[in-house]
C-alpha cells in the first residue's frame, strides 16, 4: 500500500534509467499544432523527472505515499499531515493540535520540502504549513542522508505538488463529525497552453484543537478555527526550462484547554478563589511562505534556483481576569514573530552513463522578535508571596541569524548492481553563537539479486538551534518575584553535531510482497531539545551535552489490484546527559542528577508501530473502499515513580485503531464520494504525557472515539 523503498535512488543502479534521463527532449510545442498541448505535458513531466534526479536519496531510507494511497486511508483527503506521517516507520505521536511527531525518537529537527525546495518552518508547535491534499505524493526520508540535505536532518518530509495535469479538474467537499468538527475544502487545477496552476483551500473548526489534559470525552475550553490556502503556478518556457511560483498561508486560533478542580495558590487583589475550568487562555498563530523557482534541464546539466520567503507569528494571551496569577503566581502576554528569506540552488551534471556530479548552495537570513508583558508577585526572603498587587515587567528582544550551506557529491556506478555516492557538506550558522562544520557523507546501494537491495551510509550532521527566545538576557528582571528562577544559569544555545550510521535491506518475496529491515546508531554532542513555556504552545530550546541513540525498524508491504496492506514496527532509545544551555528552565535537583547521569529524553519511546490496509472493490455504484489503520506506542517518558530518575518512567502503552469506508459513485473523473470514518474505534483512553519529566510540558491525552462523515464531488 505504501511502497517502502530501500532508496529512492535505487533506480539509478538499474541500466536504462540513465539513458532515459539523457534522451533528447521533445520538440518545442507549436501553438498552431494540435499536438502542441501533449508536447507541453511531456516536457513538464520530463522536467519533473529531471528535478527529482537532482537530489536522489542514495543510501537513505524512504517511505512513500502516493495520491491513491492517501485517499484510501481512513480520513482520506481530509486527514491532516500528522495522521499521514504516523503511518511511516519509527514515527511516534505527541500532542494534537500542534502536529508534533517524533521521527526516530528525535524532538523536531524535521525538514519539510515542496518539490525538493526547503520551506522554513514557523515556531515550534505550529504544525504543518500545508494540507496533504496538495500532494501527489509524500516521502519520509531517514537514515544517512546525502549531502544535499542539511540543517534539519532527523527526517525529510518531501511533498510533490499535484501539478501533473494541464486539464481542468478538481474537487469540492465537506467533512465533519465528533467534537463539533466541520472541514470544507476545495482543490482546482487547469492549464492554458504552457501555463498551468493548482490551488487548494480548507477551513477547520472543532472543539478539540489541542490535546485534552483530562481523560473526559469532551475537553473544556478547546475550540479552534484554522484556515489554510495554497497555490502553485507554473509556465513551461521552452523544451528545457520553466518557471514556477508557489506559496501558502495558514492561520489558526486555539483555546488552551482547562483542568477542573485545580486549587488556587496565590491571592490577586484580595481574591484567592478561581474556578480552573473557567480559565480563558488563547493562542493565535499564522504563517505565510512563498517560493519562486527557475529550472533548466539539458542533455547533461540540470539545475534549479529557488529564492523563498517565510513570515510567522504567534501570540499567547493569558486569562484576562488574572486566573493564571492566582494559580501560578504569574502570567505573560507573549508574542513572537519571525521573518526568514533566502535561496536554494541545486545542480546535477551527467559525466557519463555511470557518473553524476551534484552540487548546491543554501542561504537563509532570519530575524526573530519576542515581546512579553509579564505580571508576577513580589516575594519575601523565604520565597512567600509578599503582596497581592502584581508587578508588571515588560520585555522585548530580537535576534538575527544567518545559515549557509554548500555541498558537493559524486555518484558513481562501478557495476550494474552497485551505486556509490560520496559527498561533503559545509554548514555555517551565525546567530546566538557562530559555528560551522565540514560534514562527510557516504551512501551505497547494492542489488546482488533482482529482488534484493542493500543500502548503507554514514553522515555527519550539523543542526543550528532555532533562534527564538534568547531568554538569558532577562533572567535578572524577575529577581525577588514569583517569576524568579531557582537556577541563575543560562549558557547560550549551541548547534547540535551528530554522527549517523545506517544499514538496511529490502527483499521482495513476491512481486506484490516485500519486507524491509533497517538499523541505525547516532552519537551526538549538544543534542537540541525544547521546553514548553507554561501552558502555551510556544517552546524554547536547550542542549544536552552528550547523547546517543539506536534503533531497528522492520516493515512489511503487500499490494495487489484489490488488496493493500502494510505493517511497521520499530524499537529504539535515545539517552542524553548534562544540560549545558538555558539551565534556568529546570529544577536544581534534576540538573544535578542529569549532569552526571544519562537519562531518557522525554520524547524517547521504546516501541512504535503502525499498520493499515484497504480493499478496492468494484460494485454496482462505482468503487467501494473499506480501510483501516492503527498506531501503537509503548509510551513516552515520565518521571521515575520513586522520584529519583528524571524521565525514568513511561506512561502506559496504547493502540489506537481507525476504520474507514468510502463509496465512489460514478466514473472516477466526475464521481461523488461518500465516506464514513471512526477514529479510536475501541475508545481507548490513553495518556500521551502525564506532565512530569524533563521537557515534557503539560498533561495530554489521546483523542477519544470519534465519528466522521464526508461528501466530496470530483469535476
Amino acid at each position: 500500500m505504501r511502497l517502502l523503498l530501500a532508496s529512492t535512488a535505487l533506480s539509478l543502479a538499474l541500466p536504462g534509467l540513465a539513458a532515459a534521463q539523457t534522451a533528447p527532449p521533445p520538440p518545442a510545442a507549436d501553438a498552431d499544432d494540435p499536438q502542441a498541448g501533449s508536447d507541453i505535458v511531456v516536457t513538464a513531466r520530463r522536467l519533473d523527472a529531471a528535478r527529482d534526479a537532482i537530489d536522489p536519496s542514495i543510501g537513505a531510507n524512504t517511505f512513500a505515499f502516493d495520491r491513491t494511497q492517501l485517499d484510501n486511508q481512513p480520513g482520506g483527503a481530509d486527514l491532516n499531515l500528522k495522521g499521514v506521517l504516523l503511518q511511516a516507520p519509527g514515527v511516534a505521536q505527541d500532542s494534537d493540535g500542534d502536529g508534533d511527531i517524533h521521527i526516530r525518537n528525535e524532538h523536531g529537527n524535521i525538514q519539510y520540502r515542496l518539490n525538493g525546495v526547503t520551506v522554513p518552518q514557523g515556531f515550534s508547535g505550529f504544525g504543518a504549513l500545508v494540507d496533504p491534499r496538495i500532494a501527489s505524493s509524500i516521502e519520509v526520508i531517514t537514515g544517512a542522508l546525502p549531502a544535499q540535505y542539511g540543517f534539519r536532518t532527523a527526517g525529510i518530509v518531501n511533498l510533490k505538488t499535484r501539478t501533473d495535469s494541464f486539464d481542468f479538474d478538481g474537487n469540492i467537499g465537506a467533512y465533519g463529525g465528533s467534537n463539533n468538527s466541520i472541514q470544507p475544502s476545495v482543490t482546482l487545477r487547469d492549464g492554458l497552453g504552457s501555463f498551468n496552476y493548482f490551488v487548494s483551500g480548507s477551513y477547520l473548526r472543532n472543539d478539540q484543537g489541542v490535546s485534552n489534559p483530562t481523560p473526559a470525552r469532551d475537553a473544556i475550553h478547546d475550540h479552534t478555527e484554522q484556515y489554510r490556502g495554497f497555490a502553485f503556478l507554473s509556465d513551461v518556457l521552452d523544451d528545457s526550462s520553466r518557471i514556477s511560483a508557489f506559496g501558502g498561508v495558514s492561520y489558526g486560533t486555539f483555546q488552551i484547554p482547562n483542568v477542573p478542580g485545580v486549587p488556587p495558590q496565590f491571592t490577586l487583589n484580595g481574591k484567592s478563589t478561581f474556578d480552573s475550568a473557567r480559565l480563558n487562555q488563547n493562542q493565535r498563530q499564522q504563517s505565510q511562505f512563498g517560493v519562486l523557482t527557475y529550472q533548466h534541464s539539458s542533455d547533461r546539466v540540470d539545475f534549479q534556483i529557488a529564492p523563498f520567503v517565510r513570515y510567522a507569528r504567534a501570540r499567547f494571551t493569558p486569562d484576562p481576569a488574572g486566573g493564571n496569577l492566582i494559580f501560578n503566581g504569574g502570567d505573560s502576554d507573549l508574542s513572537q514573530s519571525s521573518l526568514a528569506w533566502g535561496a536554494q540552488a541545486d545542480a546535477g551534471i551527467k559525466l557519463g552513463d555511470r557518473h553524476n556530479l551534484r552540487a548546491g548552495l543554501f542561504y537563509q537570513r532570519e530575524r526573530t522578535k519576542t515581546d512579553s508583558i509579564n505580571r508576577v508577585f513580589a516575594v519575601d526572603a523565604a520565597g512567600n508571596q509578599a503582596s497581592d498587587v502584581p508587578i508588571v515587567i515588560a520585555l522585548g528582544q530580537s535576534q538575527s541569524g544567518t545559515s549557509f550551506g554548500a555541498y558537493l557529491q559524486d555518484e558513481w556506478q562501478p557495476t550494474d548492481t552497485l551505486t556509490v555516492n560520496l559527498g561533503v557538506r559545509y554548514d555555517r550558522s551565525d546567530a546566538l553563537v557562530r559555528e560551522d562544520q565540514l560534514s562527510p557523507r557516504f551512501g551505497v546501494v547494492w542489488k546482488p539479486a533482482r529482488n534484493t537491495t542493500f543500502h548503507a551510509g554514514y553522515a555527519r550532521y550539523f543542526t543550528p538551534p532555532p533562534i527564538e527566545l534568547a531568554a538569558s538576557q532577562s533572567l535578572g528582571a524577575f529577581d525577588g518575584t514569583t517569576g524568579e528562577s531557582a537556577v541563575k544559569l543560562a549558557d547560550p544555545i549551541r548547534s547540535e553535531r551528530e554522527h549517523n550510521f545506517d544499514v538496511g535491506v529490502q527483499q521482495f518475496v513476491t512481486p506484490q510482497l516485500s519486507v524491509t529491515l533497517d538499523t541505525y546508531y547516532k552519537i551526538k554532542t549538544n543534542l537540541l531539545d525544547e521546553e514548553n513555556l507554561g501552558a502555551t504552545l510556544i517552546q524554547s530550546p536547550f542542549n544536552y551535552g552528550k547523547s546517543h541513540s539506536w534503533g531497528v525498524e522492520a516493515g512489511l508491504n503487500f499490494e495487489s489490484q484489490t488488496v493493500e496492506f502494510y505493517a511497521n514496527i520499530a524499537r529504539g532509545d535515545q539517552k542524553a546527559k548534562n544540560i549545558v544551555s538555558n539551565q534556568f528552565f529546570f529544577d536544581p535537583g534534576d540538573l544535578s542528577y542529569i549532569a552526571n547521569n544519562y537519562i531518557f529524553t522525554d520524547h524517547s519511546q521504546k516501541w512504535t508501530g503502525s499498520a493499515g490496509g484497504a480493499l478496492k472493490l468494484i460494485d454496482g455504484l462505482g468503487k467501494l473502499t473499506p480501510s483501516f489503520d492503527l498506531i501503537y506506542g509503548s509510551g513516552l517518558r515520565k518521571d521515575d515513580p520513586a522520584g529519583i530518575v528524571p524521565n525514568g518512567g513511561t506512561v502506559s502503552p496504547y493502540v489506537q485503531v481507525n476504520i474507514g469506508l468510502s463509496q465512489a459513485i460514478g466514473d472516477e473523473e466526475h464521481s461523488w464520494t461518500l465516506r464514513l470514518d471512526v477514529t479510536n474505534l475501541f475508545d481507548k483512553v490513553y495518556l500521551l504525557r502525564d506532565g512530569s519529566g524533563v521537557g515534557a510540558g503539560q498533561p495530554q491525552y489521546g483523542p477519544r472515539r470519534g465519528y466522521f462523515v464526508g461528501l466530496r464531488k470530483a469535476f
